[in-house]
């Protein structure tokens, strides 16, 4: 495979589209692109050799919160109270009261 020259364009994981999508190389450095503008948004960034970020959850925080939820409450399962929370966000939310019209300010005659 040929190095990449500027204007090429390659597959990336876009920061900002949050997939892999086209990139054109604006920038190299020792034969490999260094950075890349997205097709699609056109928001410039690092090369990311096609790789996603890491999960913001980290697996050992998810695991001690599950422990401490058991320890609140044995008989749920863990998890159970994250999906009655997205279960009560994707409810449609009560409306409230109407108020009754006022007819503005009393006038002196």
């Amino acid at each position: 495979m040929r190095e990449p020259r500027l204007g090429d364009i390659i597959d990336d994981y876009c920061v900002r589209c949050k997939r892999i999508m086209n990139h054109a190389v604006v920038s190299v450095l020792n034969g490999e692109p260094a950075k890349v503008r997205c097709r699609t948004c056109h928001s410039d960034h690092d090369y990311r050799h096609e790789q996603a970020p890491p999960p913001k959850v980290d697996l050992r925080k998810q695991a001690l919160f599950n422990e401490v939820l058991k320890k609140v409450d044995p008989e749920s399962e863990p998890g159970a109270e994250v999906d009655a929370l997205a279960a009560a966000a994707d409810a449609p939310a009560p409306r409230p009261a109407e108020k009754p019209k006022s007819k503005g300010k009393a006038r002196k005659s």
